[in-house]
């Protein structure tokens, strides 16, 4: 691999690398990357069936791959940029793709990510663990564990950050269910998506 263009922010075909985000540390490659892909669930140790998120850096690229609702907008304007994984049903030209008939997606509140995305497109990404273990958040710690499995570690430039997972929605029904609760507590939620 070419470092130099890991470095710039270029990832090449196949890389995978790991960067900080406005949540944890993520795992990630450039979306529809299927050799890429494979890795990062093979060093993970994660199931196919698991689905990984996708980190996009506008609004409009999110409706690209996914079909937002009423609610879907809602929460979009008041927790994005941030840490909000909002489950959606695919897009027609997604699912094409991929197959997947639902896709999880965040627009993170981090410069360095928001970089890396503008250079490559949407990033399929996951937290920096093994399937069912708490997110490794220690840079050096990250470095010693993965070095040698990824092509690429970014370094926070930041000196604090959140350290806690995204919470994550799933709007594929009409019920609105709360996957995963993290900074963005579920009353939050409820309350956004309260009539107004």
């Amino acid at each position: 691999m070419d470092s130099y263009s890991l470095k710039e922010g270029f990832l090449q075909e196949g890389s995978v690398v790991i960067f900080p985000t406005d949540t944890v540390y993520g795992m990630g490659c450039r979306l529809y990357d299927n050799v890429a892909i494979e890795r990062i669930l093979t060093i993970k140790n994660r199931p196919r069936s698991k689905h990984l998120a996708v980190l996009c850096d506008i609004l409009v690229t999110v409706n690209d791959l996914a079909v937002l609702d009423s609610r879907a907008i809602k929460l979009a304007h008041a927790f994005w940029p941030g840490p909000l994984t909002i489950v959606l049903p695919s897009s027609k030209s997604h699912y094409e793709k991929t197959g997947d008939k639902t896709i999880g997606v965040r627009i993170p509140n981090h410069n360095g990510v928001l970089k890396l995305i503008k250079k490559n497109g949407p990033l399929v990404t996951t937290s920096v663990n093994l399937t069912g273990k708490l997110p490794i958040t220690d840079y050096e710690e990250i470095v010693k564990n993965y070095s040698n499995k990824v092509d690429y570690i970014y370094q926070e430039e930041k000196a604090t950050y959140l350290n806690i997972s995204s919470t994550t929605v799933d709007l594929t029904n009409k019920e609105v269910k709360i996957l995963r609760e993290g900074t963005i507590s579920k009353k939050e939620i409820e309350d956004v998506l309260k009539d107004k």
